[in-house]
C-alpha cells in the first residue's frame, strides 16, 4: 500500500493516482517518486488500464522537490541519487498519461507535468522552475522538456528568473492543452482519459510513440516511423473492426488485436 499516493481502481479503463503529501504541498521526495514509478510500471502491465491520470490537491499539484531531503545530500549522495532511476521509469510510461493540475506545479512538480502527454489545468494553476533561487538548475528534465514545450524565449525567462506563469499563459505557450474551472479539473481529465480508453489500444500506443518521436527527430525520419506504424496497424483486427463499425454506423468494439 503506497504511503504517499491514493490509487483508485480503474474506471472506464482510467486509473486515477493522487499525490498525497498535503503537509508538504506534495513535494516529491524519494519515497513518493519510487511509489509513483512502481504504480506506473504496474499500470503499464495491466490490460484493464488504458490511461492514467495523475493529480494533487486544490492547493498544489506538486510544489517541487523535498528541499529538506535535498539539503541532507552531499556530493556523493547527489551523484548516486536514486531519484534519477525513478524519473526515468516515470518518463518511460508507454500508455497515455494525463496530468490534472490545480495550484502549484513548481520545480519537480512542473517536471512531472511535462512527463504527461496531456495537461488539464485549473484556472488557479501556476507553473514554474524556481531552482535558480537555490543556486541550482532543474534536474529532472526541466531545461530540456520546457524548451521543447514553450520555446526558447519563455523557457529561458522561466528558468533564469525562477518566475512562474499562469494556467492561461501556459496554455498559450503550449505547456497546457486545456484550462478548466479548478473544481472540474480532475473530472475533465477523467473524461478525456475515458475517451482515449475507448480507442484501439495498439493505435493509441503507436500514435503516442510517433508523436513523441516528432519532438526529437527530423521530419523525414518521423514520416518513415509514422508510415511504419500505419502499416503495422493495417493488419490488425481492430482496424477491420473500426472500418466495419464506421460503415455500420455503430460504436467500435476494440480488442487490442
Amino acid at each position: 500500500m503506497p504511503r504517499y499516493l491514493v490509487v483508485q481502481a480503474p474506471e472506464d479503463g482510467v486509473r486515477l493516482i493522487t499525490l498525497q503529501r498535503p503537509e508538504a504541498l506534495n513535494a516529491l521526495n524519494t519515497e513518493l517518486l519510487a511509489e509513483l514509478a512502481a504504480e506506473l510500471d504496474s499500470a503499464d502491465r495491466d490490460p484493464a488500464i488504458a490511461v492514467v491520470v495523475i493529480t494533487g490537491n486544490r492547493k498544489a499539484f506538486a510544489a517541487g522537490a523535498d528541499i529538506r531531503e535535498m539539503a541532507e545530500r552531499d556530493l556523493v549522495g547527489i551523484l548516486n541519487d536514486p531519484r534519477v532511476a525513478h524519473w526515468q521509469r516515470i518518463a518511460a510510461f508507454s500508455k497515455p498519461l494525463i496530468a490534472a493540475v490545480n495550484g502549484f506545479a513548481l520545480g519537480g512538480g512542473c517536471e512531472l507535468v511535462m512527463c504527461a502527454d496531456i495537461v488539464i489545468a485549473g484556472e488557479d494553476a501556476r507553473f514554474g522552475q524556481p531552482e535558480i533561487n537555490l543556486g541550482i538548475i532543474p534536474g529532472a528534465g526541466g531545461t530540456q522538456r520546457l524548451l521543447r514545450a514553450v520555446g526558447k524565449p519563455l523557457a529561458m525567462q522561466m528558468v533564469l528568473t525562477g518566475e512562474s506563469i499562469s494556467a492561461r499563459h501556459a496554455q498559450q505557450a503550449g505547456l497546457v492543452s486545456e484550462v478548466s474551472q479548478p473544481e472540474l479539473t480532475v473530472e475533465r481529465a477523467m473524461q478525456i482519459g475515458a475517451a482515449i480508453a475507448r480507442k484501439a489500444p495498439l493505435a493509441v500506443r503507436l500514435a503516442k510513440e510517433a508523436l513523441l518521436k516528432a519532438a526529437d527527430t527530423d521530419l523525414a525520419t518521423g514520416l518513415r516511423l509514422e508510415r511504419h506504424a500505419f502499416t503495422l496497424l493495417a493488419g490488425t483486427a481492430d482496424r477491420a473492426e473500426g472500418i466495419r463499425a464506421f460503415q455500420e454506423k455503430r460504436p467500435a468494439h476494440f480488442q487490442g488485436q
